[in-house]
């Protein structure tokens, strides 16, 4: 089967100006897929590039080596070298993002910022709108306050409304960065739920879980992301 993302010998390095240009190497020789269908968790410990991994697939780093491959229909795309343009044409119809933390515009309803995604991800207003509304009542947000925008919202509320903005377009690609931890079990579980069903449809996902238990929840392969090393170590 094609993978629907695919990376090779992708290699990252931050360089800190306020450190006298120190260069900090993050990873090197990251190679490996994710296939239409299939759920990989990358695992190591915190500052093994695992976040890092995810934000150059989504565009937001460059990487410094290899190509990060991204299926879009019939073409592929290298994000590592995409223009600005075509990252954000992926990201509009092909890769959806879902981090720890929501960033949205003020006061912007938590239903509205939902269903904006979901138009933006190519469903009419009408889909959004019951798509929006099945998710937020899925995720234990209650009816009264989708009309509030999230900034109002406790930490565990603000997250499902940004696990909600990030599944609800039927994009092909998934990238979780740590999506439930500030959220309880209950709702932990619910998010397993909604992940499972995305790689049932044929979604691609790539995730970072420490949680053993929600590692367990929506299975997959282990990726270890420690055996690609750092540039430092190459």
């Amino acid at each position: 089967m094609i993978a629907a993302l695919e990376f090779r010998d992708v290699a990252k390095s931050f360089t800190l100006h306020l450190r006298g240009g120190t260069v900090l190497p993050v990873v090197a020789g990251a190679s490996f897929s994710v296939a239409p269908g299939e759920c990989a968790v990358l695992w190591g410990p915190s500052g093994a590039g695992k976040s890092s991994l995810l934000r150059m697939a989504y565009g937001n780093y460059r990487c410094d080596a290899g190509d990060i491959i991204v299926r879009d229909g019939e073409r592929v795309v290298d994000v590592a070298r995409a223009a600005p343009r075509d990252v954000l044409a992926l990201r509009a119809r092909t890769m959806s993002y879902v981090s720890q933390f929501l960033r949205v515009i003020p006061r912007v309803s938590s239903r509205d910022v939902v269903e904006v995604a979901g138009r933006e991800g190519g469903l009419s207003e009408d889909q959004a709108r019951q798509r929006a509304g099945d998710l937020l009542a899925r995720l234990n947000l209650p009816e009264r306050l989708w009309g509030l925008p999230p900034a109002t919202f406790s930490g565990g509320e603000q997250q499902r409304v940004n696990i909600a903005k990030g599944l609800i377009a039927p994009r092909p690609i998934l990238l979780l960065d740590e999506p439930t931890a500030s959220l309880d079990a209950q709702n932990r579980a619910v998010v397993a739920e909604l992940v499972e069903e995305r790689r049932k449809a044929g979604a691609a996902i790539l995730g970072i879980v420490h949680d053993a238990a929600m590692r367990e929840a929506i299975g997959g392969r282990i990726i270890d992301v420690t055996r690609f090393g750092t540039a430092r170590a190459a």
